[in-house]
C-alpha cells in the first residue's frame, strides 16, 4: 500500500509536509460529481413543475368549487323626464371566504353569526369545508356590517367591492322601474327592458363601463308619479280595497306620465315582491271593465254611421236571450236617445247599440282599438286580453256594457285616449316621445266626428251624470264611471265590485287622460255606496286636482263647477 502511494508522485512541501498529488486529484473528481448530481436533481424538479404548469394551462378551469368571483357589471342610471334619478348604481362590499385558508370552520361561523345572525349555519359550514378556492358568504353588506366583520379578524375572510342598484324613490315607481337581481341584472320592469335592448350583451363582454353608459330617460314625471301613488295608497286604505291603481296618459303622444298599483313593494328591500296580491294591476291584471266599456260601444255606434246623437234606443223593458235577461241598474223604463244611454249608463241601451252594429262589427271595432290585442309597450309585465272563442248575440250584448271580455286597465285607457285625441291609436310608451314621433306610428281608428261626439258625452256625464265626483274647478274634466261585479272563481259576486273611472281634461281639447281602478272596495262610511263614482271617481278627481298644474294645464275658472259642456253639432 505504501509503495502504491509513493508511486503517486509524492513530494515535500515548503513547510515540510508531504503532498500526494494523486490523492488531491481523486478528491477533486468526487466534488465535481456531487455538483453534477445536484444540478440534475434541480433540473428534474424544475422540469416537472414546468410540465405541470403547461398541462394546467390547457385545462378548462373547474368552477364547481364556488361562485364566480367577477365584479358585477355597471348599469346606466334611469331618470324621469326631468332628469330626477329613479335608479342608480352604488358601491357595496360583499363577503367571501377562501376555504383552504380556514383553520376552524365552527369558530369562524360562530364569530360571523354575531354580525350576521341570519346566516345559515349548515350551508355556510359546507362552504367553508368545501376546499374550494373561493366562495361567497354574504353579498351586498352594509358599511356597518363590513366594519364589524373586519373587527372579527377571521383568517381566510375577505371583501370584494361590487355594484348594487339603489332606487331613491322607493316604492313610488317600483312597478315601472322594476328590479335587478344580486348580480345587477334586470329581472322586471324597465330594468329588464334595458337588458333586453343589449345591455346584457355588453355586460357579458365586459364592455358595460359606467362612464360610457348614458342615462335612460323615461316618460315618467316623478312629481306626478308621487301624487298618483299617494292617492291610490290612500284610497286602498280608505275604501278597504284589496287593490287600487291609476295611470296618467298624455293623449297626444301616448306617453305614460305616471302609473302605479298598490299593494306594491320597496325595490331596495323587495322581500315581499312575490306575494300574490302584489302585481302591477294596470298592465298585468285582466279585468272586466264594466260601464267604462260603454265609451267604446257608443263610439262604435257613432263611427259605424248607423247611429247619430239623435238616434233612439228602446230601454223600456229588459232584453231576454234564452234564460238570461239584461236589466238596467237604475232604469228609466223608456226609449232613450244615444246621449241618454251614455248619461244614464243604460245596459239595455248599450246592448241595443251593439245590436245595431252587429256581432262582427262589434268584435272588429274592439280589436281595431287594441282592446283585445296583446299590448305592445316596453314594460315586460303585460297580460293578454281574453274574449269568447265564438261571439254569439248574448256575448255582444254583455260586452257592450263591459262584461264577457277581460283586458288590462292600461289598454282600456289607451283605447279611451284614441277617442279623445282626434281618433289616433298610439301604443303606450314609458320612454320620452314627441308628438311628431307619436303621429308617425299612430293608427287612425275613428273619425273626427266620432271624437267630437265622445268629448260631448264625457262632458255631459261630468255635468249631469256619474262623473261629477271627478270635477275639478278650473280644469274642465269629462269622464265615465264603470262598476262591474267582480268575477270570483268563474262566477259574478253580488258583494264585491271591480270599479273603474276614466277622465279626460281639458275636455274641449284633451291633453291628458286619467284612468283609475278600485279592486273590491267597500263603502267609506256606513250608509254610503261602493259604486265607482264614490271611490275610483274620487281618486281620479284628487289626482287631477293635485297634478294638473304640474302638467302645464292652465285653469279656466269661468265655469264654477269645473266642467265644460262641449258643443256638438
Amino acid at each position: 500500500m505504501i509503495g502504491k502511494l509513493l508511486k503517486r508522485r509524492a513530494r515535500t512541501g515548503e513547510d515540510g509536509s508531504i503532498v500526494v498529488e494523486g490523492a488531491r486529484k481523486a478528491t477533486g473528481g468526487k466534488g465535481k460529481a456531487r455538483i453534477v448530481m445536484t444540478m440534475a436533481v434541480f433540473f428534474g424538479i424544475f422540469s416537472t413543475i414546468s410540465g405541470r404548469l403547461v398541462y394546467l394551462g390547457f385545462q378548462t378551469p373547474d368552477l364547481s368549487g364556488g361562485p364566480q368571483s367577477r365584479i358585477t357589471a355597471s348599469r346606466p342610471d334611469i331618470v324621469d323626464r326631468n332628469g330626477e334619478v329613479l335608479a342608480t348604481d352604488i358601491k357595496t362590499a360583499s363577503l367571501f371566504a377562501e376555504p383552504r385558508r380556514i383553520v376552524d370552520a365552527d369558530e369562524a361561523i360562530e364569530k360571523l353569526s354575531t354580525v350576521l345572525p341570519e346566516i345559515d349555519y349548515e350551508q355556510t359550514y359546507h362552504k367553508l369545508k368545501s376546499g374550494a378556492g373561493f366562495v361567497w358568504l354574504q353579498r351586498q353588506l352594509t358599511p356597518k356590517q363590513q366594519a364589524d366583520i373586519m373587527q372579527l379578524g377571521i383568517p381566510g375572510f375577505g371583501f370584494r367591492t361590487e355594484k348594487r342598484r339603489f332606487y331613491p324613490s322607493g316604492e313610488t315607481s317600483s312597478y315601472i322601474v322594476g328590479l335587478t337581481n344580486i348580480d345587477n341584472q334586470g329581472i322586471s320592469g324597465m330594468e329588464k327592458y334595458i337588458d333586453e335592448q343589449g345591455l346584457s350583451d355588453l355586460q357579458a363582454s365586459g364592455l358595460a363601463v359606467a362612464k360610457d353608459l348614458k342615462p335612460v330617460k323615461l316618460s315618467i314625471d316623478l312629481r306626478v308619479q308621487h301624487v298618483v301613488r299617494d292617492e291610490i295608497a290612500a284610497g286602498l286604505e280608505r275604501y278597504r280595497a284589496i287593490g287600487a291603481g291609476a295611470v296618467v296618459l298624455n293623449v297626444k303622444t301616448g306617453e305614460v306620465i305616471a302609473m302605479a298599483s298598490v299593494p306594491d313593494f320597496d325595490p331596495n328591500n323587495p322581500y315581499n315582491a312575490q306575494e300574490k296580491d302584489r302585481l302591477n294591476r294596470m298592465s298585468a291584471g285582466l279585468y272586466e271593465m264594466g260601464s267604462t266599456f260603454k265609451s267604446f260601444t257608443s263610439a262604435m255606434a257613432l263611427d259605424s254611421g248607423k247611429a247619430t246623437m239623435n238616434s233612439r234606443f228602446d230601454a223600456s223593458h229588459p232584453i231576454r236571450v234564452g234564460h238570461q235577461a239584461i236589466h238596467d241598474f237604475h232604469g228609466k223604463n223608456r226609449v232613450l236617445s244615444l246621449p241618454e244611454v251614455f248619461l244614464y249608463s243604460s245596459n239595455i241601451g248599450s246592448a241595443r247599440e251593439a245590436e245595431l252594429v252587429g256581432i262582427e262589427g262589434h268584435r272588429e271595432f274592439l280589436h281595431r282599438l287594441g282592446i283585445l290585442e296583446r299590448m305592445q309597450t316596453e314594460l315586460p309585465e303585460v297580460a293578454r286580453p281574453t274574449e269568447p272563442k265564438v261571439w254569439k248575440q248574448v256575448n255582444s250584448f254583455t260586452i257592450a256594457f263591459g262584461h264577457g271580455v277581460s283586458t288590462t286597465p292600461l289598454q282600456a285607457a289607451v283605447g279611451c285616449a284614441a277617442l279623445m285625441n282626434g281618433g289616433y291609436l298610439m301604443n303606450p310608451t314609458f320612454l320620452v316621445r314627441t308628438q311628431q314621433e307619436a303621429m308617425a306610428i299612430a293608427k287612425k281608428v275613428v273619425s273626427e266626428k266620432t271624437v267630437e261626439g265622445m268629448r260631448y258625452l264625457y262632458s255631459l256625464n261630468a255635468e249631469k251624470g256619474s262623473a261629477r265626483n271627478a270635477r275639478v274647478p278650473g280644469y274642465r274634466v269629462g269622464g265615465k264611471t264603470g262598476t262591474a261585479e267582480k268575477v270570483i272563481n268563474g262566477r259574478y259576486s253580488k258583494e264585491l265590485n271591480f270599479n273603474t273611472f276614466v277622465a279626460a281634461f281639458p275636455i274641449e281639447d284633451p291633453q291628458y287622460l286619467v284612468f283609475t281602478i278600485a279592486d273590491a272596495p267597500h263603502p267609506e262610511k256606513p250608509g254610503m255606496t261602493d259604486v265607482a263614482a264614490a271611490n275610483a271617481g274620487v281618486m281620479a278627481g284628487n289626482i287631477i286636482r293635485r297634478s294638473a298644474a304640474m302638467l302645464g294645464v292652465k285653469p279656466d275658472f269661468s265655469h264654477e263647477n269645473g266642467a265644460t259642456l262641449v258643443s256638438y253639432e
